[in-house]
């Protein structure tokens, strides 16, 4: 499929206007405000209600949107942007550059738990609105991710006169996109309409004017028996996270297609809180990774449709080093030795070593509703690998709010999720320690990349490469993370679903698709 085209049952089929797509979905998200949560579901969700300033096409070319064109000096410390003059929100509100000042300020401000979508933005210095319809932002340092950062449904604009009236925006958004949010229940789904006066999609769109669907309802399947189910049945057009124990049979079913969509950025790791505890001991990080043997772990779950990571970046990212690879290898023995060089050489009447009368116990705390079955699954696979090495995984489930709780007040040992994005800035945003919870996602407390991660961010091309690559061994040669698989979005489809493209962050864009009767 070349970049940037969408895939076609029949390539010579005109699309059709109207109709409903229903998408099943295997997690869910706490909050439907993208500006708020690094949550995948809800970028995949907004982003057929909120526009972006940029669009990045598949083959990572920046392309206008919201802005029709802009300007970037050579340092990457000033960008101008010159927005469109004829877009509005759905609640009538005028997009203009007081508007999109208004979302990025939002963003910073401190007051407004966007963690995620700040560190998109990088340390701007200052936001000026030159003329109603121009954005300048400027940096003291270089930041070259930025356009990158603007392109994601996080940064999409939202009206600002929505935002000035709404205390709690967990589950309403108001955007310029080609949908506007009926409703967004947890632990439900949503139901999106079409905006009809839409006319301004992004400059990688393969058409214009309003979308082609009518309406589209994402609804929140957590069981992949009934998700996989209701596709078969025709009781919904497409789902996520195709149930690995069941891809070759939907494969081979004449009337449905499974397309899989690798993910940039950060690969489904284990993180280990160097901070407190067990894992603040180097050996005994050391030990647990030698301990895990994610390749058969892996198969295990995801029965072959999914591939063992190997470094803790994903091969779609830029600046990826292959040679990462030698660093990792299951090894038991290495891993028994190094607890032994620890001090945890006794063990309990359950096989798990003890120090100091100690048990030497793993609490993995995780938010089931985040997962798939066969991330579990994959967990406790981990769980009896490194039991042989008299490391008790404990796995700990609790509620989105419980996770939040005890990530902010330092209470796990473990935790593990994935970020997608297909520029290496993403490894500051989850290893910075200006990111260590509640701030953001630097789960195992790291410090020592500081420096080179913010270095990375505006040196030149080549030094960046060097930069990202010397991260990338040292954020496995000191065991801060346990990379398990690449993620793939495993987008299960009736063949009467036409035009779906894929984004930048392996997530699918409904704007171009249409409905076969």
């Amino acid at each position: 499929m070349a970049a940037g085209q969408p895939f076609l049952a029949n390539a010579a089929q005109t699309p059709i206007q109207g109709g409903t797509l229903n998408v099943g979905l295997g997690s869910d998200t706490p909050t439907i405000d993208p500006s708020i949560t690094g949550q995948s579901i809800t970028a995949l969700i907004d982003r057929n209600v909120v526009d972006s300033l940029v669009g990045q096409a598949e083959d990572n070319r920046f392309t206008p949107w919201l802005a029709s064109s802009w300007e970037v000096n050579d340092k990457h410390t000033d960008y101008v942007f010159h927005l469109r003059k004829d877009v509005t929100f759905s609640d009538g509100t005028k997009l203009d550059a007081a508007a999109v000042k208004y979302n990025l300020d939002r963003i910073l401000d401190p007051k407004t738990t966007s963690s995620y979508s700040k560190s998109l933005l990088g340390p701007i210095k200052t936001i000026t609105t030159p003329d109603d319809y121009t954005v300048a932002i400027h940096y003291d340092t270089p930041f070259a991710p930025l356009l990158s950062g603007l392109s994601l449904p996080y940064l999409g604009i939202q009206s600002p006169t929505y935002l000035k009236k709404t205390q709690n925006t967990n589950n309403t958004v108001v955007g310029s996109g080609p949908f506007i949010l009926k409703s967004f229940v947890k632990g439900s789904g949503s139901q999106l309409t079409r905006r009809a006066d839409y006319n301004w999609g992004p400059g990688y769109a393969t058409h214009q004017g309003p979308a082609y669907l009518s309406e589209i309802n994402f609804k929140y399947l957590p069981e992949s028996s009934v998700r996989l189910g209701a596709l078969t049945s025709g009781q919904i057009q497409a789902i996520d996270a195709v149930p690995p124990v069941n891809a070759k049979s939907v494969k081979s079913n004449p009337a449905l297609e499974v397309k899989t969509k690798e993910n940039p950025g950060i690969v489904r790791v284990v993180y280990l809180n160097t901070s407190r505890g067990i894992f603040s001991d180097l050996k005994v990080r050391q030990a647990f990774l030698s301990a895990t043997d994610p390749a058969s772990a892996v198969k295990v779950a995801f029965f072959g449709t999914l591939k063992a990571a190997n470094n803790v970046l994903g091969p779609q990212t830029q600046y990826y080093d292959p040679s990462v690879a030698k660093l990792l290898g299951y090894d038991l023995a290495k891993a028994n030795t190094l607890l032994d060089e620890a001090g945890w050489t006794s063990k309990n009447a359950d096989g798990v070593r003890t120090k100091d009368g100690k048990p030497l116990t793993v609490d993995f705390v995780y938010d089931p509703s985040t997962l798939e079955t066969a991330d579990v699954t994959l967990f406790q696979a981990i769980q009896f690998q490194v039991k042989k090495a008299g490391i008790d995984f404990k796995l700990d489930p609790v509620d989105s709010g419980g996770f939040t709780d005890r990530t902010n007040n330092n209470q796990y040992d473990a935790v593990s999720n994935y970020y997608v994005r297909a520029e290496p800035d993403i490894l500051r945003t989850v290893f910075h320690s200006s990111y260590t919870p509640p701030k953001g996602a630097d789960y195992s407390h790291v410090s020592s990349l500081d420096d080179k991660l913010i270095q990375a961010q505006g040196a030149p091309d080549a030094q960046r490469k060097q930069l990202y690559s010397e991260i990338q061994h040292q954020l496995i040669s000191q065991a801060y993370v346990v990379p398990l698989y690449v993620p793939a979005y495993q987008l299960g489809i009736t063949k009467q679903l036409h035009g779906v493209s894929w984004a930048t962050n392996a997530k699918p864009n409904f704007y171009d698709a249409w409905l076969s009767h």
